[in-house]
């Protein structure tokens, strides 16, 4: 399936991912909805096409605005094709270490949001009869990793929530649901993650450095929505190995990530309660 003319309306598309699905779906000649906090940079990219995009920068988070976002988006073009949730923020911080706000936050951005919006234009799509959804989850999503547990725990459920709404919408209203799962793609997600009271972290990591190119990263993604996959496996290396190896044998993977918590708690207990923690090569 081609996304030339459709209306694709993708958040968090001011850099990584986002950024990357937003100039593969102009480059297919669809119509693009850019969302996301930077207004500059997402006018900076419909400058690549100002006749087939939408520049509509909000707070992912600010529920009280999403409704007239939601109305201006349709109204664009009277539809929306596929709506790609893909804003969302990491965590870089021991569980000892995390503030109840921290875990806030996270459910907030990476759960609340996506499920709010959704929430939102679903019932269009219903009545539209058609159309596609699609989250940005993580290798995360699907199984635990020391220094991410609000994230993992955000990530899964997000997992839940696409899951059992593609079971009520799939056959009954002809609505795609895609859950997309990258491990490390080469973004700012690392440095921008959240560490145990609140600051982002402020730098990369190895594995995130050393990752997916963002680019590659959107050609999996197109082709998977474009197939209507359920899941779409964005990884390789030891992140892809790990999520076949928690299906497969998850008794191994609980031994294997817990020997990567004792080592992270090693490191707490040399630099002491609170330290910014190394992560180790851990999956993202």
């Amino acid at each position: 399936m081609s996304f030339a003319s459709r209306v694709v309306w993708i958040t968090g598309a001011s850099s990584g991912i986002g950024e990357a699905l937003a100039r593969a779906m102009l480059a297919q000649d669809a119509e693009v909805i850019l969302s996301g906090r930077r207004a500059d940079a997402l006018q900076a990219l419909a400058a690549v096409a100002p006749e087939r995009t939408l520049v509509l920068p909000f707070e992912t988070t600010d529920y009280d605005r999403l409704p007239a976002l939601v109305e201006q988006a349709w109204g664009w073009r009277g539809r929306i094709d596929l709506l790609i949730n893909n804003a969302g923020i990491s965590q870089r911080s021991l569980a000892l270490d995390t503030s109840l706000q921290v875990y806030r936050q996270l459910m907030e951005v990476d759960y609340l949001a996506p499920v709010a919006l959704t929430q939102l234009l679903l019932p269009r799509l219903v009545e539209q009869g058609s159309g596609q959804l699609a989250v940005v989850s993580s290798v995360a999503g699907k199984l635990g990793a020391p220094l991410r547990t609000g994230y993992c725990g955000a990530k899964h459920a997000v997992v839940g929530y696409f899951e059992a709404l593609r079971a009520e919408v799939e056959q009954a209203y002809g609505i795609g649901v895609s859950v997309i799962i990258p491990g490390s793609v080469r973004t700012a997600i690392a440095a921008n993650a959240l560490e145990g009271g609140g600051n982002a972290r402020g730098r990369s990591d190895a594995n995130i450095d050393n990752g997916i190119d963002p680019d590659d990263a959107a050609r999996t993604i197109i082709e998977g929505l474009s197939a209507g996959k359920h899941d779409i496996v964005v990884a390789e290396g030891m992140e892809l190995m790990a999520l076949q190896m928690r299906a497969s044998d998850p008794e191994r993977t609980f031994a294997f990530t817990a020997a990567e918590g004792a080592k992270l708690a090693q490191q707490r207990a040399q630099l002491g309660a609170g330290a910014s923690i190394d992560p180790d090569a851990v999956n993202t």
